[in-house]
């Protein structure tokens, strides 16, 4: 950590010590610190923290500066350094360093301990949290483990940092921030370098340490990085895009890795596809157009949705676009939060809800809850199938086909378009007919047979249910099996 001095003269002003801070005179009791560390990441946790500290060499009543004899790094446990008989016997959560460092010529000992993440932070599997002054096991403090738990579980890995200890004018190296002006075209970029980190700090893309220092959150670094690559846990999270010359992937054609933050690189990835799916001529009532082989609005809200919607914590996993000649496939880690059935008319549920947020106010999908009604109704206004979604244990995979005539399309594909086309009339405020169905997928009053066979179809395989089953039978209307 950098700006040790600092960081240190900062606490020392604070009027007493937190239930995140402790200061020590010369006390190295082994057991005594591993009990310490487990509490101090727990109280720094439980406060909204980043970090929690251990300092030796000051006097816990007066804070006055008196220095210490030992070093951190050279003390001994049973024949082993101290840090790595603490690392055995505290949860694998636990992150902490050494430091020293001098003031007035007096050795300080610093140990930097960073918030518990995912569960409460044990040493020798019990879990420890301070109140007031004392160290106390967290199960004889039920009212602080319930809350400890709270705020674990909100805790979000937009908020968690992507790399520290940066001075003002080293977060323009790993950020675009003038990229992110140019987005909010209702602020103007500030001409000082302190009024650009007031809005980057408002936006929660950076957070200012103690030691006067500053944070590079996920949130930040995911939208405007310069280059994803810079961050040793985020470059796997980059946007790839791969083009197969046919129907499968036994022949790879092209392989595209767009490295900038989202927020940067949305655009590009969106003209990319563009040109690898180029427009086809086809023929439209006897009259030659040319025909884009994929809606935009579609493509567009798919790409956000997997870049809004991964689960961040699977690693070595992205988002990832894949081209056949017939198909497109845009895959994210992470299950659907939403039951697939009733993507719809579900309220929406997001994992990142700033990155979601934050992507939305930038222009770079629908409003909350919208996306999937474009989706689906982009594809049924040009009259292509409906897009498919296939969940996995890890990942989302959603398929979008090019159009094909309606007697080629399986009879799976052609129930599930049936059954979002009911959806998405009901959410109207209407109900799916014979016509309205025709309608959709581009045909003639001629084939009404054809469709009335598809909805029998639909009815029994329990996709829609008649609105009234009383009504004649060339009135009938139906919605969604659920509705």
């Amino acid at each position: 950590m950098q700006n040790l001095e600092r960081l240190i003269l900062e606490l020392i002003n604070l009027s007493e010590e937190k239930s995140w801070l402790e200061f020590k005179k010369d006390n190295y009791k082994p057991d005594m610190i591993g009990e310490d560390i487990s509490a101090l990441a727990n109280s720094a946790t439980l406060t909204g923290r980043d970090k929690a500290y251990m300092i030796w060499g000051i006097d816990d009543k007066t804070h006055e500066i008196i220095g210490t004899e030992k070093d951190l790094q050279n003390i001994k446990v049973k024949n082993q350094e101290l840090e790595n008989w603490l690392r055995s016997l505290l949860s694998d959560n636990a992150q902490f360093d050494f430091y020293q460092t001098k003031i007035n010529n007096k050795n300080i000992g610093v140990l930097v301990i960073n918030h518990a993440m995912q569960r409460p932070v044990s040493f020798e599997k019990k879990e420890y949290i301070r109140v007031g002054s004392y160290t106390k096991k967290l199960k004889d403090v039920p009212s602080l483990q319930a809350s400890l738990w709270d705020e674990i579980r909100s805790a979000t890995f937009e908020m968690e940092c992507a790399i520290s200890d940066l001075t003002l004018s080293e977060l323009t190296k790993y950020i675009d921030y003038e990229f992110y002006f140019n987005l909010c075209s209702h602020v103007a970029q500030p001409t000082e370098l302190e009024g650009i980190i007031h809005y980057l700090k408002e936006e929660s893309f950076i957070v200012k340490q103690d030691n006067g220092l500053y944070s590079l959150t996920n949130l930040g670094a995911v939208l405007f990085a310069r280059d994803l690559s810079m961050f040793p846990h985020l470059y796997r999270k980059a946007v790839r895009v791969v083009t197969y010359r046919g129907k499968n992937k036994f022949e790879l054609q092209q392989d595209e890795v767009f490295e900038k933050g989202y927020a940067i690189a949305f655009e590009d990835v969106m003209k990319y596809l563009e040109l690898r799916t180029p427009p086809k001529e086809v023929f439209i009532n006897g009259i030659r157009k040319r025909k884009r082989s994929y809606p935009d609005t579609a493509i567009r809200e798919l790409l956000s949705n997997a870049l809004i919607h991964q689960d961040f914590t699977i690693s070595g996993a992205g988002p990832i676009v894949e081209i056949f000649s017939n198909r497109i496939e845009i895959t994210n880690p992470g299950r659907s939060l939403v039951e697939v059935n009733r993507i719809i008319d579900n309220p929406p549920r997001s994992r990142n809800e700033k990155l979601a947020y934050t992507m939305r106010r930038l222009g770079f999908c629908e409003e909350l809850g919208s996306g999937w009604d474009k989706i689906a109704e982009s594809c049924e206004k040009e009259q292509f199938p409906s897009p498919k979604i296939e969940t996995y244990s890890d990942s989302t995979r959603v398929l979008l086909f090019q159009s094909v005539p309606f007697v080629d399309i399986p009879m799976e594909d052609k129930l599930w378009a049936c059954y979002l086309h009911a959806c998405l009339k009901y959410i109207q405020g209407e109900q799916l007919t014979n016509s309205s169905l025709r309608e959709r997928f581009g045909l003639r009053k001629s084939s009404s047979g054809s469709i009335s066979r598809l909805i029998k179809e639909a009815v029994k395989e329990n996709y829609i249910k008649p609105f009234n089953s009383h009504t004649a039978p060339r009135y009938m209307k139906y919605i969604p099996s659920w509705a």
